[in-house]
């Protein structure tokens, strides 16, 4: 009689528990808390580089802003025609007519007109001749304000009855170095070898610059005191902002339709657009730097883990002892690296709004950060985390467990 013999019953092993977002973050962060100095100054070097990117997106654009404030309210139609040179090589000169010829042409909104005088200005008449702090005196006529947009911060402008007589309005930088604090009938300043008084002090005007370092007096006063031979040196052409393109391409015929070529053109915004360009590329060069910092963080980040991959392989072989995966231990891993460039990421955030912030306003700027960089921050802070902790997660994973306790 025979026997059959007993049937091997399979044990299926029990599967590893999984592990959910929240045990991870969890296990993660329980790594972090344990080692808290090194996991500040891991940290710091993510938030430096992030800071770092961006304050200069923050503060290029904040700088973009204001730029584009001035250049609404000071307007971007605005041309200038100035002598150049003639065929000859002398400095040519404007004709007498151009501010009506100007003034009679199509999309012209206004037009005016300084023109150089051949004197000097000083706070009194013992000031020695060759100190003359490079301040210019011109002619000006009385409608200069509202075609170049100056304003008055104290006294008032030229005007029809006090333009025949020695009186004077003083740009911001002129009166700074003049002394000059006010306009009143008591004020007087030495020009062209007499006393003439101040009766208007102009704000700075950033789209006419050299209206800052200038002494402006009427245009009748400087032909019967000052010698002035009449002629302009730069006519202020406001133009419908539509053909702004077309008159600039035209306004050298018009200004002076006998020599065209001895007339100089140009549009004080595209000044201002140029300091802009250059303060961007500057920023790019910031922006390079601070991408340096970044990848220097994320090299501290992977020390840090890799440091702590062999500090803890007695955590680690304990753990797969008791059955964590290669997977989970991975995970815990990763997620450490995570946790930890993210704490860097968003205090980079923090510290680059707040110096936006803090420069701003120091320079009376408004604030303004993209949401774009602030975002792109704290993503480029976990791809480099991510990048970062890759390794040494791996690492981790591939102990032995009687390796790792041993070494333990």
């Amino acid at each position: 009689m025979s026997t059959a013999a007993p049937s091997r019953q399979r044990v299926a092993r029990p599967r590893p528990a999984r592990l959910s977002a929240v045990d991870v973050i969890r296990v993660g962060g329980s790594g972090l808390r344990s080692r808290p100095v090194r996991v500040f100054l891991s940290a710091l070097g993510i938030a430096i580089g992030i800071a770092a990117m961006i304050g200069v997106v923050g503060i290029s654009t904040s700088s973009q802003e204001e730029l584009d404030r001035k250049l609404d309210a000071l307007g971007t139609n605005l041309l200038t025609a100035g002598p150049g040179q003639s065929f000859g090589g002398d400095q040519a000169h404007l004709p007498d007519e151009a501010v009506g010829m100007v003034a009679a042409a199509d999309a012209v909104e206004s037009v005016s007109a300084v023109g150089r005088v051949s004197a000097e200005v000083y706070r009194n008449d013992h000031v020695p001749e060759e100190q003359t702090g490079g301040i210019g005196v011109y002619a000006a006529r009385t409608d200069l304000p509202r075609t170049v947009g100056a304003q008055v911060v104290d006294g008032r402008w030229l005007d029809a009855a006090n333009a025949r007589y020695p009186c004077v309005v003083l740009g911001a930088r002129a009166a700074a170095h003049l002394g000059v604090h006010r306009a009143d009938p008591g004020t007087r300043v030495w020009l062209g070898d007499r006393w003439f008084t101040v009766v208007g002090v102009l704000a700075p005007n950033e789209l006419v610059p050299e209206l800052d370092s200038a002494a402006l007096v009427g245009w009748p006063v400087a032909r019967q005191e000052l010698g002035f031979d009449g002629y302009a040196t730069t006519v202020y052409t406001r133009a419908e902002e539509s053909a702004v393109g077309d008159l600039q391409g035209v306004l050298g015929a018009t200004v002076n339709p006998e020599h065209p070529n001895e007339v100089q053109v140009s549009r004080p915004s595209d000044a201002l657009a140029a300091k802009q360009a250059t303060d961007d590329a500057l920023s790019g060069l910031l922006l390079g730097l601070g991408a340096v910092a970044l990848l220097v963080g994320g090299v501290g980040v992977a020390n840090t883990m890799v440091i702590s991959v062999l500090e803890r392989r007695a955590e680690i072989g304990l753990r797969r002892s008791l059955g964590a995966t290669h997977g989970q231990i991975r995970t815990q891993f990763l997620c450490e690296s995570l946790l930890l460039s993210a704490l860097g990421g968003l205090g980079g955030v923090v510290l680059g709004i707040a110096v936006t912030a803090g420069y701003a306003g120091y320079q009376g700027w408004p604030t303004l950060v993209p949401l774009w960089a602030t975002v792109g921050g704290v993503a480029a802070t976990l791809v480099i985390g991510g990048l970062a902790g890759f390794y040494p997660a791996v690492r981790a994973s591939r102990l032995p467990p009687t390796e790792a306790l041993a070494a333990g």
